[in-house]
C-alpha cells in the first residue's frame, strides 16, 4: 500500500511522518529529495541551468537564494522550475518504491500531492490539519529566519487547508488536542494494517 501525507506548511506532516518511521514504515519525504536532486542530479542541474542561466549554479554549487528570487515572485518562473523538478523527483521515488518493494506499506510526504496529480499513484492520501495560528506559530519557531508576513504569503501561494481536507482519504487533526500517535493507529486500524 502507497500512502501519502500531505498538507501546508507548519500543519505537522514531518511528525506524523516520523510516527510512521518510529512503527518501521518507509517513508519518502519529497520535498527534502527534490533539494539533494538539485544539488546532485546532472540532468536536473544542466536543466536548470539551462532554463535559469548559470547564475542558479555559480561554481557549481546551488545558489538557493538567487533561485528562491527568482521563482517565489514570479508564477510562470516557479511553474517553470517545477515542470523540471517534479518529474526528476517522480523517477526518484519510483527507484525508493523499487528499493522497499518488501514494506507492505510506504509513505510519501509531500506538501504539493493534489497539486502535482502525483496523488493518483497513491492508494490513499492522510491530510495533517491544523489552526492557521497554530501553523504560524510551529513555522516560527521552526524556521526563526522567516517572518510573520513571509508565512502568510506562503501560505496564501498553497492550496487552502479546507480543500487539501476534502480531498483526502483520512484527516489528522494536528491541533495539540488529540493525540497524533492514537490518530496513526486509528488509519492503519481502519484501513486492515497490522504492525
Amino acid at each position: 500500500m502507497f500512502v501519502g501525507v500531505t498538507g501546508g506548511i507548519g500543519s505537522g506532516k514531518s511528525v506524523v511522518c516520523k510516527i510512521f518511521e518510529c512503527l518501521n514504515v518507509p517513508v519518502y519525504y519529497a520535498d527534502d529529495r527534490a533539494k539533494w536532486l538539485m544539488r546532485n542530479d546532472v540532468d536536473l542541474i544542466k536543466g536548470i541551468i539551462e532554463t535559469f542561466g548559470q547564475e542558479s549554479y555559480p561554481e557549481g554549487v546551488l545558489n538557493t537564494r538567487f533561485l528562491s528570487k527568482t521563482v517565489f515572485s514570479n508564477k510562470d518562473q516557479l511553474d517553470r522550475l517545477n515542470a523540471l523538478v517534479h518529474p526528476a523527483v517522480a523517477k526518484d521515488v519510483n527507484r525508493w518504491i523499487d528499493q522497499n518493494q518488501d514494506s507492505f506499506l510506504l509513505i510519501k510526504e509531500a506538501a504539493l500531492l493534489f497539486e502535482t496529480g502525483s496523488y493518483k499513484e497513491l492508494d490513499y492520501v492522510i491530510t495533517v490539519a491544523a489552526k492557521e495560528e497554530t501553523r504560524i506559530r510551529r513555522v516560527l519557531a521552526r524556521d526563526p529566519q522567516r517572518s510573520r508576513e513571509e508565512i502568510v504569503q506562503i501560505m496564501g501561494k498553497q492550496m487552502p487547508q479546507e480543500e487539501k481536507m476534502e480531498l483526502a482519504d483520512y484527516v489528522i487533526d494536528n491541533n495539540d488536542d488529540d493525540a497524533l500517535i492514537r490518530q496513526v493507529y486509528n488509519f492503519l486500524k481502519e484501513k486492515g494494517l497490522r504492525l
